[in-house]
């Protein structure tokens, strides 16, 4: 299911890092790291009266600032440049941000009052039409709780008084974040596998989404997705009901400035907990960047089963080892899925693209795969054979009993004496046991750890 998406947006040093700190519950900002991947300090999942959603903590918006630079056609000498460039900067990435968002919290400084640059922030959301929470932050006392008023000025919602470092107010801040949440579209065709095409700006989502449409397949209509500016395509493939879903719609509000690419993850992200198969597309001229890796780690982070693609392959001078090369750099930038199949191809030239949906579905099968369970305890038991668990203070691990909980994704329970004497690379080491025996390629493995007594 689709997540809500909330942006803190405001002019710089109103608190938006601070509550945004707060409301993920913990001073990094981020949920949690994992293994192999670098994490930006920008977005973070967090639950509220039982809605989950995901809060983006923006840059400072400086309108008037970048107007001005936007309205020089004077150079300005080079240490002018540099500041306006990041003004703009910073600007493209807090609309796109905005953009994404379904519930805007617009922060003001209560010790500041009303400013120019709140009231030039106030005027561009007012013509979002998105709803829109006028936050008073930095109200730590009565005294600055009562000036909140003042605010009334900006034309926008009541605004709400709160003390981000405090925590004074939050709550109250949450209640109105979730109950402005939009209501929830149904999704198109439940029965049909969804494939969402996600990557970088610029790697070929949309070169790759024509090359599909263009085989010798039935297109039986476009559907109205639940992404913003995005149309799902339903594809009947060989019998096979697909629901295609381009994220490329990145490119559809005019011209990416730079610097935003990291805020690209927002419409990603929306594709991502869409999708049954994420098809992770990678520049062939530029190996995987950092923000490809970024969107990997969110990919395993919703547990989506993953094809990596490879596209613009013709661009890259050829010898008898360039693949396997390649291959190696994918598997070592996105170590923390090795499991999943890669492909090189050309949507240009359509080399290779014949393979993009049968590997597709061949992930999305081995995402229904399920062990018996006398099969999975007899390997279990085998690995803990040929590889003692970890022991902590004295203590040994123990395990007493395994069963497969789910499908889509694989989901193993296992019962044990302690779950703290689990060690993430025991849990690995698991983990590759079972695809040794059943390959659940492209697919990530829950292991869930429980407590029994030994009695």
């Amino acid at each position: 299911m689709t997540k809500p998406i909330v942006a803190l947006v405001g002019r710089p040093n109103v608190g938006k890092s601070t509550l945004f700190n707060r409301l993920v519950g913990r001073r990094q900002a981020i949920i949690e790291d994992l293994p192999g991947t670098t994490r930006d300090r920008l977005y973070g999942d967090t639950e509220w009266a039982g809605a989950s959603f995901t809060v983006v903590d923006t840059g400072g918006l400086d309108i008037a600032a970048s107007d001005s630079r936007r309205s020089k056609e004077e150079r300005p000498a080079p240490l002018a440049v540099a500041s306006a460039d990041y003004v703009d900067e910073v600007r493209g990435q807090v609309e796109v941000a905005i953009s994404e968002a379904d519930v805007i919290v617009f922060l003001v400084d209560a010790q500041d009052g009303v400013t120019t640059g709140d009231e030039d922030v106030a005027d561009l959301l007012r013509r979002t039409g998105k709803p829109v929470l006028l936050v008073a932050n930095k109200a730590d006392n009565a005294a600055l709780r009562a000036a909140a008023v003042e605010f009334y000025a900006l034309g926008l919602a009541d605004p709400l008084p709160i003390s981000a470092l405090h925590g004074t107010g939050t709550g109250d801040l949450l209640d109105e974040v979730v109950s402005s949440f939009p209501v929830g579209e149904p999704e198109p065709l439940p029965e049909a596998v969804k494939i969402a095409i996600v990557g970088r700006p610029n790697v070929g989502k949309s070169s790759l989404l024509n090359a599909l449409l263009g085989q010798d397949r039935a297109i039986v209509s476009p559907i109205p997705g639940t992404t913003r500016d995005a149309i799902d395509t339903l594809l009947e493939w060989e019998g096979e009901q697909l629901v295609l879903i381009d994220t490329a719609g990145i490119r559809r509000r005019g011209k990416i400035e730079r610097g935003i690419e990291r805020y690209s993850v927002l419409r990603a992200l929306r594709a991502i907990q869409r999708a049954d198969v994420v098809l992770l597309l990678v520049d062939a001229t530029t190996g995987v960047m950092l923000q490809d890796a970024h969107i990997a780690g969110y990919i395993l982070e919703e547990a989506k089963s993953v094809v990596v693609v490879v596209n613009k392959w013709d661009l890259v001078e050829k010898d008898t080892y360039t693949m396997v090369n390649m291959t190696r750099e994918v598997r070592w930038a996105l170590r923390f899925m090795d499991y999943v199949p890669v492909l090189f191809i050309s949507a240009l030239t359509r080399r290779r693209v014949h393979k993009v949906v049968p590997t597709a579905l061949l992930v999305q099968a081995e995402r229904q795969v399920r062990i018996p369970t006398g099969k999975l305890n007899r390997l279990v038991s085998d690995a803990v054979t040929r590889h003692a668990p970890p022991s902590k203070r004295g203590k040994r691990l123990r395990f007493f009993y395994a069963t497969q909980a789910q499908v889509d994704p694989p989901t193993f329970v296992l019962f044990v004496n302690d779950p703290e004497l689990v060690h993430f690379s025991y849990e690995r080491y698991l983990e590759n046991r079972l695809r040794e025996h059943y390959a659940f390629e492209g697919t990530p493995l829950r292991m869930v750890f429980r407590a029994r007594s030994e009695g």
